[in-house]
C-alpha cells in the first residue's frame, strides 16, 4: 500500500490535487538494475515533482494535464528493500520494501494465465516455495475502449501462499533467473485465455497491415452498428431459453439429457469485448508502457492458429514492433512454440494450420531482432490444449534469457533448421544449435521426416545422422526430393530429433506449398446473428416431442437457416 502524507494549506484556493501514480508503482515492487527506471504519474499542473531513492533524486515538472515522468538511477541488484519516495510541495507518496533487480513482462492467452495450482504436480513445490525477492505483478481481466493509464492489482513476493495464482510458466522462467543470477526478479503478468494476438496489438499498429486493418475495419463496423437495446432483449431471450432447457433437464438421467448449452454471455459493445482488435492492448497493455524493464516473456498463438487467420510471422512481429516502439526500447522478446496438440497423424503431408503456425512462429527469430522461442512440440497432449508441463516452456525460455542477455555460456534451443541442399537423391539438412552434436531422444532412428518431389507427394523418410549438425533425409519412393519437413503435425508423436542437451529440434518445412490464404470474411457478424438464430430455434424445438406439430413447425424453420450457414462457411 502506498503510504500518502498530505499538509492541509489553510486558503483553500491553494489545495492542491492529490498526488498521484499507477497501482503497479507500489510496495513490493522491483525496478530494473543498472538503468535509469521511470517513474511517472499525475499532480498538479506545474507542480515539480521529486524523486527519491537510495540516496539519489530526480525531478520532473507536472505538464498543463498533470502528467509528469522522472527517471532515477537504481545501481546494481539489492534485495535489501528500500524506500521510493515520490514528492510534490504538500504530498508525498512513500513506496514501501523496493528492490532492484531484473524485470520482465509476462504476456499472452491461457497458456501464460495457467496457474501454479492447475498441475497437481507442483504442489510440493509450492508448498516450500519462499523467494522473497522473487515477485510477481497479476494484472487483472479488463477492457478499454481508449489507451488507459492505469490497471489495478499489487506485488507479490512468491510464498506457498501466493505462488499458487502465479503463471506458472512465468514462475519457472524467473525461478530459474533468480536462482542462476541470484538477484531478485520482478514479473509483471497481463494476460487473458482464448484471445489473438491481434487484441494485444495497438489499433495504430493493425492499421498499418492489410489483413489486420480489415479486423480493425469489420470490428468499427460492428461498433457503429450496435443496438445496446436490441442486444439486450436478444440476450434476455437467450437466457430464458437456457434456463428452460436447464430446467427441463433437471433430474433426467445422463442417458436421457441432450448436450446442455452454455449459459449465454451478456452482450458487449464491440469497442469493449476482449478478443477484438486492440481492446486487450489499451486496457492491459497500454498501462505499463514505459516501465522499464529487461524484457517480455509470450505464450500465445493458439488463437491465431486456424485456417484464414493472417499470418503469424506477420502478426506477432507487428506486435512485438509496436510495444518496441511505444516503450522506446529494442528490449528482448521471447516466446513459447505452440505445444503439440489434437489426435496425432499418421500419414505424411496432412496439411494442418497448427503446424503451420508453429513453423511460422520460428521464421520470426529471422525477421525480428532479439527475439527467442522456446520449442515444445514435445511437451503437449492430444486432449488438452493446456499442457499441465509448464516447467520446460518456462525454463526454455529463461534459457534464452541467460545467454542472451546475462552472458551465460550454455545452449538456449532445440535444434533449428538452418539450411538444406539436395544431393546425389537426398537433402542434407544442416542445424544450429545441435550442442556437442544431434542425436535421437530414444537412441532409435529418427522419425517424422517426410520428403517430396516436384509431384508434391509427401512420402515418410529414412533419415540419419551425418556429424555434428547434420542430417541426411531420403526415400526410396523419392528419386529426386525437392523437400523436406519435420514434425509437420499439431502433433508430430514420435518426433525425436534433439540436441546434446535433450532440447527438441523445431518443427520446419522447406517448401511453401499448400499454403493457409488469408480470408478475411467479411460476412462474419451475419454469421454469428445466424448462429445466434438457429441456436435459439432450437432451443425452442427441443422442448417439444419430436413427433409433435410443434417440433415439425420449428424443425421446418431451422432446415433453411441451416443450409445458409453451411453454404456461407468460409472456404478451406
Amino acid at each position: 500500500m502506498k503510504h500518502i502524507l498530505a499538509v492541509l494549506l489553510f486558503t483553500p484556493s491553494l489545495l492542491l490535487a492529490e498526488l498521484k501514480v499507477p497501482h503497479f508503482f507500489s510496495d513490493h515492487m522491483i525496478l530494473q538494475r543498472e538503468r535509469a527506471a521511470a517513474i511517472w504519474g499525475k499532480a498538479d499542473a506545474g507542480a515539480e515533482v521529486t524523486v527519491s531513492f537510495k540516496g539519489k533524486s530526480a525531478t520532473a515538472k507536472a505538464a498543463a494535464d498533470g502528467k509528469w515522468r522522472a527517471q532515477i538511477e537504481t545501481g546494481a541488484a539489492d534485495a535489501k528493500g528500500a524506500v521510493l519516495t515520490i514528492s510534490a510541495v504538500a504530498d508525498k507518496i512513500e513506496i514501501q520494501d523496493v528492490l532492484v533487480g531484473e524485470v520482465w513482462f509476462a504476456s499472452g492467452q491461457s497458456n501464460m494465465f495457467y496457474t501454479m495450482n492447475r498441475s497437481p504436480e507442483y504442489a510440493g513445490l509450492i508448498a516450500e516455495s519462499n523467494h522473497p525477492a522473487l515477485r510477481m505483478f497479476n494484472a487483472p481481466l479488463v477492457t478499454a475502449e481508449a489507451n488507459q493509464e492505469d490497471i489495478d492489482g499489487s506485488w507479490k513476493a512468491a510464498t506457498p501462499e501466493t505462488v499458487a495464482d502465479y503463471s506458472a510458466v512465468a514462475f519457472f522462467f524467473a525461478r530459474k533467473l533468480h536462482l542462476e543470477l541470484g538477484v531478485p526478479v520482478g514479473v509483471i503478468k497481463s494476460a487473458w485465455g482464448g484471445k489473438p494476438v491481434e487484441t494485444f496489438t495497438s489499433r495504430e499498429a493493425l492499421n498499418t497491415l492489410p489483413g489486420t486493418k480489415a479486423l480493425v475495419d469489420a470490428m468499427l463496423k460492428d461498433a457503429a452498428s450496435f443496438d445496446q437495446a436490441k442486444a439486450d432483449a436478444a440476450y434476455t431471450t437467450k437466457l430464458e431459453q437456457w434456463k428452460a432447457t436447464m430446467a427441463a433437464a433437471k433430474g433426467k438421467a445422463d442417458v436421457d439429457r441432450k448436450r446442455l448449452p452454455k449459459k449465454p454471455d451478456a452482450p458487449k459493445r464491440p469497442l469493449l469485448t476482449e478478443g477484438r482488435p486492440g481492446v486487450l492492448y489499451a486496457a492491459m497493455i497500454h498501462p505499463f508502457v514505459g516501465y522499464t524493464m529487461r524484457g517480455a516473456i509470450w505464450y500465445q498463438g493458439e488463437g491465431n492458429a486456424r485456417p484464414g487467420a493472417v499470418p503469424y510471422d506477420q502478426t506477432l512481429p507487428l506486435m512485438i514492433n509496436d510495444w518496441r516502439k511505444r516503450w522506446g526500447d529494442e528490449f528482448s522478446f521471447y516466446y513459447v512454440q505452440l505445444a503439440s496438440y489434437h489426435t496425432p497423424s499418421t500419414e505424411p503431408g496432412t496439411p494442418d494450420s497448427w503446424a503451420l503456425t508453429q513453423d511460422r512462429m520460428r521464421l520470426v527469430l529471422a525477421t525480428t531482432p532479439k527475439t527467442g522461442m522456446a520449442v515444445t512440440n514435445d511437451v503437449g497432449e492430444a486432449n488438452d490444449i493446456h499442457p499441465k508441463n509448464k516447467k520446460d516452456p518456462g525454463e526454455r525460455l529463461a534459457r534464452w534469457a541467460l545467454a542472451k542477455d546475462y552472458g551465460k555460456e550454455l545452449i538456449y534451443s532445440g535444434p533449428l533448421f538452418k539450411s538444406s541442399e539436395v544431393k546425389d537423391g537426398a537433402i542434407r539438412v544442416t542445424f544450429d544449435q545441435a550442442g556437442e552434436g544431434l542425436k535421437s531422444r530414444d537412441g532409435g532412428a529418427l522419425k517424422r521426416f517426410e520428403i517430396a518431389g516436384a509431384d508434391k507427394k509427401w512420402k515418410w523418410a529414412e533419415a540419419k545422422i551425418d556429424g555434428k549438425d547434420t542430417v541426411i533425409v531420403s526415400s526410396a519412393e523419392v528419386k529426386q526430393p525437392v523437400a523436406v519437413r519435420y514434425a509437420w503435425a499439431a502433433n508430430p508423436e514420435g518426433s525425436n530429433l534433439v540436441n546434446s542437451d535433450g532440447l527438441p529440434a523445431s518443427v520446419f518445412r522447406t517448401d511453401d506449398w499448400d499454403d493457409v490464404e488469408i480470408q478475411v470474411d467479411p460476412s462474419a457478424n451475419e454469421r454469428r446473428a445466424l448462429a445466434d438464430e438457429i441456436k435459439a430455434l432450437a432451443a425452442e424445438r427441443n422442448k417439444h416431442d419430436k413427433k409433435s406439430a410443434e417440433y415439425q413447425a420449428l424443425q421446418k424453420k431451422l432446415q433453411p437457416l441451416m443450409e445458409k450457414y453451411k453454404a456461407t462457411a468460409p472456404k478451406k
